[in-house]
């Protein structure tokens, strides 16, 4: 079986956008229940500007509070290089830098330009190897723009191999306001698979983010970010609704004879809890529809 690894960033990009804000005391819980189901990695805070991202307010209260289950990558998104520095101090496993690859996003979202961006991204990879741990890029709205529209192919190459000129250790395309679908999504990663590892971060506003997930990984991808029950949606991006729903995904991957390694069972159960959190139903349907047949158990148990 070809192996998937599968990023939560539910207790980041799920929550931020929620009208309930969870204390850092829930997220860590939630961090620790997320963990026990087999999730490889989590992305568990953002280190921004709390008066701006009041959902992300406690992000090193949040780390301290899990148990930092070892088995797990502890990932962290950063916007710049003190997001990076707090980042490092919190003792993070991965830094995730994320910028839009359109001037509009990127002034809007970060108050930069692509230009500069590419230039944060570099010295934030040149300084996480030298402080030993993960980095990765992500490149928001690499399949459509909310402000600028449509965006090309080879426009995001290029920014791609400027990025990846220093070495991350991932690479990942984002498709921020959820506009892309799966041919997009062959030519983009087919192109960019090389010397850095390549994921995908899908949302599903317009229903082709399951799709788009399977076409990344056929094509090479081998991360997958996704947020628990559907959570998600980016505050500055106008329409921006939730990420692809982690049980779902690990439905389909494992239905479609991928490893996962999580415990479908335990991930539903983590999904309810989270719902009686925020207060309100998720969009994810395996959460509510379950697994009767056993897809996915039998594809983990198929050798």
């Amino acid at each position: 079986m070809a192996v998937v690894d599968i990023c939560e960033v539910g207790p980041r990009d799920g929550l931020q956008n929620e009208d309930v804000i969870l204390s850092p005391e829930v997220r860590g819980e939630l961090c620790d229940r997320l963990a026990a189901s087999g999730l490889p990695r989590i992305e568990a805070v953002s280190f921004v500007r709390e008066d701006l991202v009041p959902a992300m307010a406690g992000a090193e209260e949040v780390l301290n509070r899990t148990r930092r289950d070892p088995a797990v990558l502890w990932a962290a998104l950063v916007l710049n290089e003190k997001g990076y520095q707090r980042a490092v101090e919190a003792g993070v496993d991965e830094v995730r830098f994320a910028f839009p690859v359109t001037d509009t996003y990127a002034a809007r979202n970060q108050r930069t330009t692509v230009t500069d961006a590419i230039d944060t991204a570099i010295r934030i990879v040149e300084r996480s190897r030298d402080d030993g741990i993960a980095s990765a890029i992500t490149l928001s709205a690499a399949f459509g723009c909310p402000f600028e529209g449509p965006v090309s192919r080879d426009h995001v190459l290029r920014i791609t191999d400027r990025v990846a000129s220093a070495q991350p250790d991932t690479v990942i395309f984002a498709d921020s306001i959820g506009v892309g679908v799966p041919r997009q999504v062959r030519e983009l990663v087919g192109a960019a698979v090389g010397a850095s590892a390549v994921g995908c971060h899908f949302h599903n506003t317009r229903n082709t983010g399951y799709a788009n997930a399977l076409a990344a990984v056929e094509a090479g991808a081998s991360i997958l970010d996704a947020s628990i029950g559907g959570l998600g949606g980016c505050p500055f991006a106008p329409g921006a609704t939730g990420n692809i729903a982690t049980e779902d995904l690990v439905y389909l991957l494992e239905g479609m004879g991928f490893a996962t390694g999580i415990d479908l069972d335990k991930l539903r159960q983590c999904s309810a809890w989270v719902a009686d959190r925020v207060g309100h139903e998720l969009p994810s349907l395996v959460a509510r529809a379950g697994d009767p047949c056993g897809v996915a158990t039998t594809a983990q148990l198929t050798p």
